[in-house]
């Protein structure tokens, strides 16, 4: 069996890679490797346990993009890679020759080691169908869940569960959502869900305890907190171990990738969760694991496999980030206040507040909060948060590309755009343009 691009990893980076490569060499055979029959839609998790009404209804319908454009489907675990023969293993014995491989083997949930955590009844948000479904039947007999993590997921998850009528409970360590916000908006999140009955606890797991089957969390502080399910948002960790012992370049955040998604080995690619990304300022290895990014490199990727052609600025990626959680939604792009300070950048912070209907009398109108980060020497963008309505979730792409071309407030406040009564706020009080005017000020002052 011999294709001229292979991808290994059918979820939103592997799918993109290859309808990229068959979109942009028609002529190229192309086959997608996928080690589970049903994969998830992983943005879509946090919704099969309330919105949702099953499991199935989070279902990524692979097939369905990659058929009318000719892409082959094999379900099968890749083994092993041999870059020097450039073929590939399978779980059941096939063996899978390539010219251009692209490596898409995304993330797994990162379990920490605390005592006790091997106990019935402690699960993560995996993304393995089987798995999650069993997770869903569990939720519905528990009533008392807690859910240890303060990130995007844990938010999520947490809304989600209480829709069910439970008791939900978040232990945090710091603060939400601390590494995409800043205090202000993190103080906006806790209030929304204590409002709509979610218990939150700022504290740090010290154990899991319970016969057999977890019954409550110590935390060090010597709190204990009652559980009947306790599920771990800790973070994931990179799917890397086919790359190590292909013996490509890896790093503690991932796979080694050039401008062109290429890794230390010219005909193998790689995108997404698996991969490090450099910080689009500092140019900081880190991780970063977002659907958005990995389609992002995969397109780029996808595109440059026989010959480069589109090209990047430069290697450096900018976490780009929304979220909907009890009824408000949330966006940052970029650096937030307190990282650009730490980072040494010396910042000029702009703000807007307003409706985002007008007149403010129409129904289902929200309060739109923007705050923006520029650096004081240039006056360039360096980040942007926002909160408020479902709006919010485009705006912050208008930020995203700001930060990216590296707009000035100067740029931003001379933004021409579209209103209108019934989609966005008024022309005189538009947010982004408010917080542009506010930062121009205090540069000048």
């Amino acid at each position: 069996m011999k294709y001229d691009v292979v991808v290994i990893g059918a979820s939103a980076g592997g799918l993109t890679a290859a309808i990229s490569a068959k979109k942009f060499y028609p002529d190229k055979t192309v086959l997608v490797i996928r080690k589970e029959e049903v994969g998830m839609i992983p943005c879509g998790i946090p919704y099969i346990f309330g919105t949702l009404k099953s499991v199935d209804d989070d279902v990524l319908p692979v097939e369905r993009f990659l058929k009318p454009l000719g892409v082959d489907l094999l379900t099968d675990e890749v083994v092993e890679i041999d870059p020097k023969r450039k073929v590939l293993k399978t779980r059941s014995g096939r063996e899978v020759a390539w010219e251009k491989l692209v490596i898409a083997t995304g993330s797994r949930p990162a379990k920490p080691n605390f005592p006790g955590v091997e106990l019935e009844g402690i699960y993560t948000i995996s993304k393995d169908y089987e798995y999650l479904k069993r997770l869903r039947e569990k939720i519905e007999e528990a009533e008392r869940i807690v859910i240890v993590g303060g990130g995007f997921i844990a938010l999520e998850v947490g809304d989600e569960i209480r829709k069910l009528g439970k008791e939900v409970t978040l232990v945090v360590r710091s603060r939400l959502l601390r590494s995409s916000f800043d205090p202000e908006f993190s103080e906006m999140i806790e209030e929304r869900l204590k409002e709509v009955g979610v218990n939150i606890i700022h504290g740090q797991v010290e154990a899991f305890e319970g016969s057999g089957k977890v019954e409550k969390i110590r935390l060090l502080d010597g709190k204990e907190v009652p559980a009947d399910l306790v599920i771990l948002s800790t973070g994931y960790k990179p799917n890397v171990e086919l790359a190590i012992k292909a013996g490509l370049k890896v790093t503690r955040y991932g796979i080694w990738t050039d401008e062109y998604m290429r890794t230390s080995h010219p005909d193998i690619f790689a995108v997404g969760d698996c991969v490090e990304h450099r910080d689009f300022f500092t140019g900081k290895p880190y991780g970063l694991m977002l659907a958005s990014t990995a389609t992002f490199e995969a397109r780029i990727a996808g595109a440059n496999l026989f010959k480069l052609q589109i090209v990047r600025e430069n290697r450096r990626t900018i976490g780009v980030y929304s979220t909907h959680v009890a009824g408000l939604t949330l966006a940052a792009a970029g650096l937030t206040e307190e990282a650009a300070k730490k980072e040494g950048f010396e910042v000029i912070v702009g703000y807007g507040k307003g409706p985002d209907r007008h007149p403010a009398k129409f129904p289902d109108t929200s309060m739109v909060t923007v705050k923006l980060i520029f650096s004081r020497d240039r006056g360039a963008i360096l980040g942007a948060q926002i909160a408020g309505g479902k709006s919010v979730g485009e705006m912050i792409n208008i930020l995203a590309l700001a930060i990216q071309k590296r707009l000035t407030a100067s740029e931003l406040y001379t933004l021409q755009i579209a209103t209108h009564p019934l989609l966005t706020a008024s022309p005189v009080g538009y947010q982004i343009l408010q917080a542009a005017e506010d930062a121009l000020a205090k540069l000048r002052a």
